[in-house]
C-alpha cells in the first residue's frame, strides 16, 4: 500500500480547487474520484492541483475523464496543474492533455478558466 492521499478543497475566484497530496492509485482513488464527481455535477469550474501528488495510476488518470466528462455535461471545466515532469509526461503519453488542460501552475489555471468563462450580456 502506498502514501496515504490528501485532498482539500477550496473555492477561490468562482472556481473549485481540489489539491491532492500523496499517492493516487487504486487504494487511494475512491475519496477523491467521490469528491471530484461531486464538485463537476455542480457545474463550477474545476481545478486539481496535482502538484504534491508523487504518483497516478490508471484508477486516477480515470478519475480525472469522469470528472472532465461529467464537468462538460454541466457546462462546466475541468483543468489540471502540475509540474511535475514525471505526471506532465504520463498526461501527454496517454494523451490526457488533449482531453484536460494541463497547466504548469495553480495561477495559471485559474486564470485559463477565468478566461473560458462565456461573459455576461
Amino acid at each position: 500500500m502506498g502514501q496515504a492521499l490528501i485532498i482539500e478543497v477550496r473555492h477561490e475566484q468562482g472556481c473549485a480547487i481540489v489539491t491532492a497530496a500523496g499517492e493516487i492509485d487504486i487504494s487511494t482513488v475512491t475519496g477523491l474520484r467521490e469528491r471530484l464527481f461531486e464538485l463537476a455535477a455542480s457545474g463550477c469550474p474545476l481545478v486539481v492541483d496535482l502538484d504534491q501528488v508523487s504518483f497516478i495510476d490508471s484508477a486516477g488518470l480515470a478519475a480525472l475523464v469522469g470528472t472532465a466528462k461529467r464537468a462538460a455535461a454541466r457546462g462546466g471545466n475541468l483543468y489540471a496543474a502540475c509540474d511535475r515532469p514525471r505526471i506532465r509526461e504520463l498526461f501527454r503519453l496517454t494523451g490526457l492533455d488533449c482531453r484536460i488542460p494541463l497547466t504548469r501552475t495553480l495561477a495559471e489555471a485559474i486564470e485559463a478558466l477565468t478566461a473560458a468563462r462565456p461573459t455576461p450580456g
